[in-house]
């Protein structure tokens, strides 16, 4: 089980973090386990904390941003030295540039369609988005038809009651938001939340 090739698949949705704290929030979370972390761009001066992040863990854990919806916003990353893209959306302009720029693509996709628009425009990690009401039999029937290459990460009500049950049916990995990291959460919650995710992994 391994995302990006990291051995754990959570990604660690961290919105509305500010720059000043980012760092010990992060730090909270690799001593946890977790290993690849998103900041949305919907956060206070978005590409400025993911370049502290970046000067500050190097590649030792995978740093990118969320809610990339534009080609500016793909570049202004890029020059970050982040590695992850993750959108909300699929848009071919913006999958493209990223994998023009090195960047891992993982655009939003709801449907079998926009699966296989965003395989062709070069993303080889879809983010199944809002994907927790959907069910294991979607998934599953997803799984079925899609291209053996391409990972489905689950994005939206993850939590650490299903995170087990979606991994053992065909994600890829799962992304966690408000189960990790809600603003204003102190080093030592967010380290609390991670243990409860990464434990509901261990136990499998």
């Amino acid at each position: 089980m391994s995302l990006f090739g990291y051995s754990n698949p959570i990604i660690a949705i961290l919105r509305e973090v500010e720059t000043h704290e980012a760092i010990e929030i992060c730090e909270a979370l690799v001593a946890a386990g977790i290993e690849i972390i998103e900041v949305p761009l919907n956060s206070p001066q978005p590409f400025r904390t993911i370049k502290t992040l970046v000067e500050h863990f190097g590649d030792t854990i995978m740093l990118g941003a969320g809610t990339v919806l534009t080609v500016d916003e793909v570049e202004s990353l890029a020059a970050t030295g982040a590695r992850l893209m993750v959108s909300p959306n699929f848009d071919a302009d913006v999958v493209r540039r990223g994998v023009e720029l090195g960047l891992i693509a993982a655009p939003g996709v709801y449907t079998p369609s926009e699966i296989f628009a965003a395989y062709k425009a070069g993303a080889r990690t879809v983010k199944l988005f809002p994907g927790g009401g959907l069910g294991i039999s979607y998934l599953k029937d997803l799984n079925a038809v899609v291209p053996t290459d391409l990972g489905i990460v689950i994005v939206g009500g993850v939590n650490g009651d299903n995170i087990k049950t979606w991994l053992e049916h065909g994600a890829a990995g799962v992304g966690a938001a408000s189960s990790i990291y809600k603003r204003g959460d102190s080093k030592t919650v967010v380290a609390e939340k991670a243990a409860i995710l990464v434990s509901a992994l261990d136990n499998k």
